[in-house]
This record gives structure tokens, C-alpha cells and sequence, in this order.
């Protein structure tokens, strides 16, 4: 059994009834630790969070399903490792189990430390990269990184959190494909539900900041004994520095010194997921019905057929599709394209006076990839490098030790 579930919780299924309006939450005798809502015009209950959460547990005793009549309950998101209990299931409850998304997740109890586990999954040449990734990138920049968990400022987190969106919206537009967390009623559950449940210890933000600015931001959630990496984005200018796999090393050598046994990396395929893990299992969406009801029965069947067809699709990568089609037909921005000519110090052809200094900002955020590629290339801190606007032309030159680099923008 699953304790203190952080996505059962009364403030995430409260906040989640809030946000979108929902008036009126179920509950059943039978199912224990779970609330429901239906529906307008549909015969069945649906667990309250629906898809927004990352694991729901349950418990189920032997009383009276009658209360149910001839509806149906809908549970979303069961990760089949919970191994929830069914045998004390009344007579007349039926259960149909879906197999949905697969899940990846580190048995953190069974190392002994955060390097003893590196060891086990990595190959000893796999391990010297990782670490040369971290070094590289603190080597470039002023990189610090925050656990924010039991306590933040508001303020401090309404920051986070919109960078947390900017971040999100960068790399899927990069991706070209969209992402359902952006959805407008989506992301303002998340920004109300996470800031109280890190007050209640049930949620945090690990954040890795260069300088001030958050450049990878995780969202993560907490059972007793379970870490829930819920949503997790970097930085893509920072992509040359393999930001992605030094977040994850920072959280896990965070997690290996807690009290947790498991690191979930939660629902969905990713080649990251697969990497790091250490046991893959799948989500289940489970249907009960009244046996007794040809309705109930009838509904639990099409429904199952419903998510059999849903996840067939996802299988295909219909959904995929779907998706950068979406992205396509809501195309707003054209992307800014750069070309790279490598220099000589000595070599460059521009006069002093032809120059004009300039700093990285919203305005030139086009430079950021390029200037980071070239901070990690020559392994320099970005405080010695120096970038020019070449007057009358569209290009900019940078400019280090004993390097540099000309920018043409198209």
C-alpha cells in the first residue's frame, strides 16, 4: 500500500476540483483512499485528478456495490508495481485492467550510494563523460542549484514557475510538437497546486541556475517512501553541455541521500527513462462495474475497448503525429536561423572601430546556442568572452581567449 499518495491528498484534489469546476466529488464503500466525480451525461465516475496525476493507489473491501447501480468507476494512472490488493473484492464487482503508458523508475534501497549505483548502470568510460558534462558546465558558467521543499517565498516561486513555462514552451516549439501541460487550464492547476503541497512537504522544484536564472527546473512529488519526477525541462541553448543528464545526476545524488526508496520517473517513453532505470513496469487504467447491471457491464467493456483502441494508436505513434500536426496548424513564429564561420584570433577580418560591443539578451537570444556551443568547445567562462555587432552587417563576432567566432543571422 501506498502511503500519504501525494496525488490523493486533500489539496491536490480539492485544488483540482476548483480549477476545473466541478462542484460535486463521490465516494464508495468499496474503494477506499479515493474520490470520484462523473460526468455530465455519462454513466461513470472518474477518480478525481483524472490524467494529471502520476500514480494512484487505492484499496478495496468487501462492502455493498449496490450504491453503484448500473455506472461504472474509472480509475486512471494505477503503476502496476503498487500491486494493489483486488482479491477482497465484493461478489458482484467486476474489474477490467487496461494496460496504458510504461514507467520507468530506480530502486534507490537497493544501492548503497549514488556512485555504487552509477557504477551498476554505466560503464566506466559512460561515467567519465557524465562527469566531464558537469565539470564543463561549471566550468563555463556560475552554476549553483536549489532543492525547494517545505518552505519557499512566493514570490521566489511565482519566478520559478514562469520560467518553468518559458522553458516548457521553448522546447516543444524547438520540437515542434505540442505539449498538453501548456494547456492554459492545465498549467494555472499546476501553479496553484504545487506551491501549497511544497509547504506540506508533498511536492518540490530542483532547480539548476546559472547565476539567477533557472536554466532546468524538475516538479517532483512525494509519497513516504516514493519520488515522483512529475515534469522536468532544460535549458536547449544549454544543449551541448548535456544539461538534461546533469539535472538528472544532481536530483538522484539529492535522492540517494534521502530517506526515499524509489525514484519514479513516471509514465511515458523516453530514451532518458530507459537509461537510467533500473525496472520498467506499465500503468493500468481499471474499470469497475455492478456484474449484476447489463448496463454497468455493457460500459465497462466498451470503455475498455475505447483504451485497447487509445493505446494501440500510442503504439503507432498516431498521438505523436497528432500532435506536430496541432503544433503545425498553430504555427505563429518563424524560427531565426544562424550560420557558424570558425575564426582565428588574429585572423578575424573586422577593425576595431567596425565593432560594437553588445550583451546577450531577449533581443538576442538567438546568440545563446551559439555562444554557449562556443563556451564549451573551447571550455572558457562565459565572463571572458567578449560579443561584437559587426556594423552595417548582420553578424556578430565572438570573441575569446584564443578563439573566435562569426554569427551570420538570417
Amino acid at each position: 500500500m501506498i502511503h500519504n499518495n501525494p496525488f490523493t491528498s486533500n489539496t491536490f484534489t480539492n485544488l483540482w476540483l476548483k480549477q476545473f469546476n466541478i462542484n460535486k466529488s463521490y465516494a464508495f464503500d468499496f474503494i477506499k483512499q479515493l474520490s470520484f466525480y462523473k460526468p455530465n451525461f455519462l454513466p461513470v465516475y472518474i477518480n478525481l485528478g483524472r490524467n494529471l496525476t502520476k500514480g494512484i493507489s487505492y484499496q478495496i473491501t468487501k462492502s455493498n456495490v449496490a450504491n453503484l447501480k448500473s455506472n461504472a468507476c474509472l480509475i486512471y494512472d494505477v503503476p502496476k508495481y503498487f500491486n494493489i490488493n483486488t482479491k477482497e473484492a465484493p461478489e458482484n464487482l467486476g474489474l477490467k485492467k487496461i494496460t496504458q503508458y510504461p514507467g520507468f523508475l530506480i530502486t534507490l534501497k537497493n544501492y548503497n550510494n549514488f556512485n555504487a549505483y552509477l557504477n551498476e548502470t554505466f560503464s566506466k568510460s559512460s561515467n567519465q563523460k557524465l562527469n566531464r558534462y558537469r565539470n564543463r558546465l561549471e566550468r563555463c558558467f556560475n552554476i549553483k542549484e536549489k532543492m525547494l521543499i517545505g518552505s519557499i517565498d512566493k514570490a521566489e516561486y511565482d519566478f520559478i514557475f514562469d520560467h518553468f513555462k518559458t522553458l516548457l514552451t521553448k522546447r516543444f516549439e524547438d520540437k515542434q510538437i505540442t505539449n498538453n501541460n501548456l494547456n492554459p487550464e492545465e498549467w494555472q492547476f499546476y501553479k496553484d497546486v504545487v506551491y501549497p503541497m511544497i509547504l506540506e512537504n508533498k511536492a518540490a522544484l530542483h532547480v539548476i541556475y546559472n547565476e539567477d536564472t533557472p536554466i532546468s527546473v524538475r516538479l517532483l512529488y512525494f509519497s513516504d517512501t516514493i519520488i515522483f519526477d512529475a515534469m522536468t525541462v532544460f535549458d536547449i541553448d544549454y544543449a551541448k553541455f548535456h544539461l538534461g543528464k546533469i539535472s538528472i545526476m544532481k536530483m538522484l545524488e539529492w535522492s540517494f541521500n534521502s530517506p526515499y526508496e524509489i525514484f519514479d520517473f513516471s509514465k511515458g517513453y523516453f530514451d532518458y527513462k530507459e537509461s537510467w532505470s533500473d525496472l520498467k513496469y506499465e500503468f493500468e487504467y481499471h474499470i469497475y462495474y455492478n456484474t449484476k447491471s447489463l448496463t454497468a457491464t455493457l460500459l465497462a467493456y466498451a470503455l475498455a475497448v475505447v483504451f485497447k483502441t487509445k493505446q494501440y494508436l500510442r503504439d503507432k505513434s498516431i498521438n505523436e503525429k497528432i500532435h506536430k500536426l496541432t503544433f503545425a496548424l498553430n504555427k505563429k513564429s518563424k524560427k531565426t536561423q544562424v550560420t557558424i564561420e570558425e575564426l582565428n584570433i588574429e585572423e578575424h577580418p573586422f577593425k576595431q572601430e567596425t565593432l560594437r560591443e553588445v550583451k546577450l539578451d531577449k533581443q538576442l537570444a538567438f546568440l545563446n546556442k551559439p555562444v554557449f556551443d562556443f563556451l564549451f568547445l573551447n571550455s572558457i567562462h562565459f565572463n571572458d568572452l567578449k560579443i561584437y555587432k559587426v556594423q552595417s552587417k548582420n553578424q556578430y563576432l565572438i570573441k575569446g581567449t584564443n578563439k573566435s567566432q562569426l554569427v551570420g543571422v538570417k
